[in-house]
């Protein structure tokens, strides 16, 4: 049998969809249940009992004894608690094996023990997770493929419907921006689509060592990067990793993700080097955007259980190495037709497509009315060393169109009419064999955190552990704000064509101050930026903020995705993440810094002045110079380094005094983080001297290049 004959038959065998309820679910049931999922129709509870029946029926063939189901809080992990599929024992000792509608379409785990933001107090445990049918239930085989568990995704929330997860507003924005989008197409004559979806890819980057090197690093271990660390002599300056040949032991990694991802229906298709040594990446294929949320969670908790099997650990840390590039997660959005028109498709000659030109122009009147939320949904911890770095888009909010969109809005602005577009010419490479082709009417731009790519935007911001739900709920209810205004007016407007032309227009003049085609790694960009009062945010704390102004509080109100409590929580929950996490750093450091290096160093010293003495004794008087040398270089930096432990134990004292909040948070982005590169620096001069089979730790070289 061909390789491909087995993705085919071994893709979506662990997943409850489409085929498999056809197969399985009587006619009336199966209609009913893609009512609800198709149109949101409410499921009765005798049809949710065929389901439930059939769907543990299947899920014990699989070898599953438990269910779970699986969901989302703002811990930025997924949570889940397994119940056996075992009733009540019988009379006489048997026990069946039963799943009941009321059971698959609701949970109640403890809602206390996750972070709410204060929306929940500690004696108020009560939470509910609602099944989520759009998003399909599948099967996970524990590492042996003994045991098995059945998956249900759902949302979660509080006992008064509070939103504690990142599904809830994620479901909530794309019923806003299905509404909205629906009567844009409506007024252009649309009759046939009856939904649009917003559909999602994520690239997903991710660095893998060797697991038995990673294990002696305590800073991995406790924080998921490199707190210590000297580049070693060869970094990712050869440009050599990037698409190049995969090693033996990641390619077998790698098939054995594809599998495992295939067979939960994900259709992982893209896998290569990235520009980092021991850097790689894996993009999906698109698909609605909370199937896509999900999708990523099982990537990335994927990738991590099949690098344990190989005795690798994959990193997800935003920067877990520094000196090389860090890793972030590409996030392409576009919204589709259930007839399958693509609402950001320009066509051959995009300036007179003037349902895309309106759509394109909200897209710019969003992201620049509401660029600080957008740049809020990538703030994570670890993004604050990657975002800006010459590897990863600023912190500052900009779109790129591209030559040919970007000329056609030039015109709308200078003319106000759109008479052409550019076309690509054709590319000569110059040698006979190859063939000459068309090119694409406009190049990229990787140094655009907002980059239009053909028929989909690409939000490169995006955190390499983070979940995409985030970045998504914004950019659903931003655009659905920007559809419903621009509806709002169309709908008055005597002439249509007219009153769309000038809103095109309007638009593109208004919002052109978004639009930047040049390297948004330069210097010069940042002062044009600010030149264009585009915002610069460029910490986590700095953003954190954008969540609860009143512009924001109004939009997400106005389409029900979040309410202002829910938004006041996740602030709250944010600035607790952060401070935590540079907590957990900060007291890594000392805990490394105190017993391991230091100690090492002194031995390092004491070693070189025996031998000095030694060596004086013996009268080589050049020998003793340079040891001399060494003896005083490694003496100051071990005072130094010192001095700035101390530094660091005083503050980390005393931020945990502070309010918890914003107060803290803030302490820790000022006055701990300072103190952590203060340590850091002697640190990695020193490992630079100390010999290497007394530094306590891998180096960098040991991890990055011995895979």
């Amino acid at each position: 049998m061909s390789e491909v004959m087995k993705v085919t038959e071994i893709f979506g065998e662990n997943v409850f969809n489409d085929a498999v309820m056809q197969e399985r679910l009587p006619k009336k049931v199966y209609r009913e249940l893609k009512k609800t999922i198709q149109e949101g129709k409410e499921l009765e509870t005798s049809i949710a009992d065929v389901v439930a029946h059939e769907m543990k029926e299947w899920a014990i063939e699989k070898g599953a004894t438990h269910y779970s189901h699986w969901f989302q809080p703002l811990t930025g992990a997924t949570a889940e608690k397994h119940d056996a599929f075992i009733s009540a024992p019988k009379q006489d000792g048997k026990v069946l094996m039963e799943f009941s509608g009321k059971e698959l379409v609701k949970g109640e785990p403890d809602a206390s023990s996750f972070p709410s933001g204060g929306l929940r107090a500690t004696f108020e445990a009560r939470g509910y997770t609602a099944w989520d049918c759009t998003s399909p239930a599948f099967v996970k085989k524990d590492a042996e493929g003994n045991g098995a568990i059945l998956y249900i995704p759902t949302a979660f929330c509080s006992y008064n419907g509070e939103a504690l997860d990142q599904k809830t507003p994620l479901l909530r924005s794309m019923e806003a921006i299905d509404k909205e989008a629906m009567r844009l197409l409506r007024l252009f004559g649309n009759t046939t689509s009856s939904k649009v979806i917003p559909s999602v890819g994520a690239e997903q980057e991710y660095f893998l060592v060797d697991r038995e090197k990673y294990l002696k690093r305590k800073d991995l271990v406790f924080t998921g990067r490199t707190l210590f660390g000297a580049m070693p002599p060869k970094g990712q300056e050869l440009d050599d990793h990037y698409f190049g040949a995969i090693r033996e032991r990641i390619a077998a990694f790698m098939k054995d993700v594809n599998k495992e991802l295939w067979k939960l229906g994900v259709s992982a298709k893209t896998q290569h080097n990235e520009v980092a040594p021991a850097q790689h990446e894996l993009a999906p294929i698109y698909a609605q955007c909370n199937v896509a949320v999900d999708h990523n969670q099982l990537v990335m908790e994927t990738l991590k259980q099949v690098a344990y099997k190989h005795n690798l650990q994959c990193l997800l840390h935003e920067k877990p190495f520094a000196g090389v590039n860090g890793s972030g997660k590409h996030n392409n959005w576009s919204l589709t037709t259930d007839d399958g028109i693509n609402l950001l498709d320009p066509g051959k000659t995009p300036h007179d497509n003037i349902q895309f030109l309106l759509v394109l122009t909200c897209v710019l009147r969003a992201v620049d009315r509401h660029a600080k939320l957008l740049r809020e949904s990538a703030a994570d911890v670890g993004n604050d060393q990657r975002l800006g770095a010459n590897e990863a888009p600023p912190a500052i909010i900009s779109v790129f169109l591209g030559e040919q969109l970007e000329d056609v809005l030039e015109q709308l602005i200078s003319t106000g009419e759109a008479t052409h577009s550019l076309k690509g010419e054709r590319l000569h490479t110059g040698v006979s064999t190859l063939p000459d082709f068309t090119k694409d009417a406009t190049d990229r731009n990787r140094t655009s955190p907002f980059a239009f790519t053909g028929n989909k935007f690409e939000f490169r911001m995006v955190g390499s552990r983070d979940s995409v739900a985030a970045p998504n709920v914004i950019l659903n209810t931003i655009v659905a704000e920007a559809f419903s205004e621009a509806c709002d007016y169309l709908e008055e407007a005597e002439d249509f064509d007219r009153g769309v032309h000038d809103l095109i227009k309007k638009y593109a003049y208004e919002h052109q101050r978004i639009v930047f085609s040049g390297n948004g790694y330069s210097d010069e960009w940042v002062e044009e930026a600010k030149r264009r009062g585009l915002p610069n945010l460029k910490t986590m704390v700095d953003a954190i903020p954008a969540l609860v102004e009143e512009e924001s509080v109004e939009v997400f109100e106005k389409f029900g995705v979040f309410t202002r409590a829910e938004l006041e929580s996740r602030a709250e929950i944010k600035y607790e993440a952060y401070a935590k996490a540079v907590n957990i750093e900060a007291r890594a450091m000392i805990d490394i810094a105190s017993k391991h290096i230091i100690p090492a160093v002194i031995t390092y010293i004491t070693s070189l002045a025996k031998s000095i003495n030694e060596v004086r004794q013996a009268c080589a008087v050049a020998v003793i110079d340079v040891q001399e040398e060494l003896l005083t270089q490694s003496s100051n930096l071990l005072a130094e380094t010192k001095n700035a432990l101390k530094e660091l134990e005083k503050v980390t004292e005393e931020a945990a005094k502070k309010e918890e909040g914003m107060e803290q948070a803030c302490f820790f982005e000022r006055h701990v983080v300072p103190a952590m590169e203060h340590l850091r620096r002697p640190v990695d001069q020193l490992e630079m001297i100390v010999d290497k089979n007394i530094w306590p730790m891998p180096s960098y070289g040991d991890l990055l290049f011995e895979v």
